[in-house]
């Protein structure tokens, strides 16, 4: 049986202001590794680094907190090495706050040979998985998988996740759930959204059997694209002693949905657990956070904006859909930066033609400038947001973002 309360004393959320005409709200998050003022989004450092920049690049661009990977870490290097290296902040030399997943997005996407486009057509209507050889088994006790790494079998269970996170040591650890895909049954939906349930209530036992305060956990909200699913499952997480919660799973096959989809889940929420942080998994789009925040969340992650920087896109306000390919032609003669009211190092020290040359070249130095820059400009957008709630002027500002 979950406890009914857990001591989350070292850890602390306050709201500072909230937005009179919207859910949007200020906040600071507090974990005892630093604070982190919402809303924020956090850079994901999926296998402990985020690739072409180091923490102190992040550092220096004011990244307050970053997410790694529970799967990842248990596939490689392993969560005893890391344990020994004490911890995920030694390990790889991150002194701010951080958070872990689960794992359970990659149980069910990579895990089952299968990308993260592909998982809305990972499952039959009958609610089987329709497995391959890297998915042994699904059921009430968990996951069992072959590495896609060196073939090695691994058993994901409720308690096991919150141990290997115990032991890679983050702030902020998130429960084992399923992440349901989009085309399935109402059926197979109900049956995810109760075995979703059944971990979180097993997660939150495990968790404060070891508890010793340098931990926070968080659960996982799920319900499908059924708007009474989402309520229920809202409610659910809303009522056991989490310290926070994470909105995850299928989001819709187009924006609208989407939106409408993590409304069903922010009703409930800004109702019963108003005064918990809430994260919004896996989304960071600049139009995709104005709405979230709008609906009362408080932090986002996404490889979007350092992924995308290797492929040599860069992020721009005014550009469609807020991004230029710098490896276009056009780029090749073009002196100014690549943003011209950017302060970050790469735009005060090169240009858009330095760094296309970079880009053509293949060499690394192109990829780090532009990762800089992407990460600069995320935080850069997450200042504006904060500044416009504490102005009153949320919506007006918003406006004049999204009007590209």
């Amino acid at each position: 049986m979950p406890p009914e309360n857990i001591d989350y004393s070292g850890f602390g959320f306050r709201v500072t202001a909230t937005d009179k005409r919207t859910r949007a709200r200020l906040g600071c998050l507090t974990t005892p590794h630093g604070q982190l003022m919402t809303p924020a989004f956090i850079f994901c450092a999926t296998k402990a680094a985020i690739r072409a920049a180091s923490p102190r690049d992040l550092k220096s661009a004011n990244v307050e907190m970053i997410l790694a990977n529970t799967y990842h870490l248990l596939v490689q290097p392993g969560p005893d090495l890391v344990a020994k290296a004490g911890g995920l902040h030694q390990f790889m030399g991150w002194n701010g706050p951080l958070l872990t997943d689960s794992g359970g997005f990659q149980i069910f996407s990579l895990g089952s040979g299968v990308g993260g486009s592909e998982i809305k057509n990972n499952r039959s209507g009958s609610g089987n998985v329709r497995t391959n050889k890297l998915l042994f088994k699904l059921d009430e006790e968990g996951a069992v998988f072959r590495s896609p790494k060196d073939g090695a079998k691994h058993t994901l269970t409720p308690e096991s996740v919150i141990n290997i996170q115990r032991k890679l040591g983050p702030d902020i650890a998130v429960v084992l759930d399923e992440c349901t895909p989009v085309n399935v049954e109402r059926k197979y939906t109900e049956k995810s959204l109760n075995l979703t349930h059944k971990w979180a209530k097993r997660s939150l036992a495990e968790f404060d059997r070891y508890h010793d305060g340098t931990q926070a956990l968080y659960g996982v909200v799920q319900g499908g694209v059924y708007k009474d699913l989402r309520c229920e499952g809202a409610e659910f997480i809303a009522s056991l002693p989490f310290f926070g919660q994470a909105v995850g799973g299928c989001l819709g096959e187009h924006k609208e949905a989407m939106y409408e989809i993590v409304e069903y889940s922010m009703g409930p929420l800004s109702a019963a657990a108003r005064g918990r942080p809430t994260h919004l998994l896996g989304i960071g789009g600049v139009r995709d956070i104005w709405e979230g925040v709008g609906m009362g969340i408080d932090t986002f992650d996404c490889v979007t904006p350092t992924r995308i920087a290797r492929h040599g896109w860069a992020l721009k306000k005014t550009a469609e859909r807020f991004r230029i390919n710098i490896r276009n032609s056009r780029f090749r003669e073009d002196q100014r930066p690549l943003e011209s009211d950017c302060s970050c190092y790469t735009c005060m020290n090169f240009s858009r033609s330095y760094i296309h040359h970079l880009i053509k070249a293949n060499e690394i130095l192109g990829l780090q400038l532009l990762t800089q820059h992407n990460i600069a400009f995320m935080n850069r957008l997450m200042e504006v947001i904060r500044t416009s709630i504490s102005q009153g002027k949320f919506l007006e500002v918003k406006k004049e973002w999204l009007r590209n």
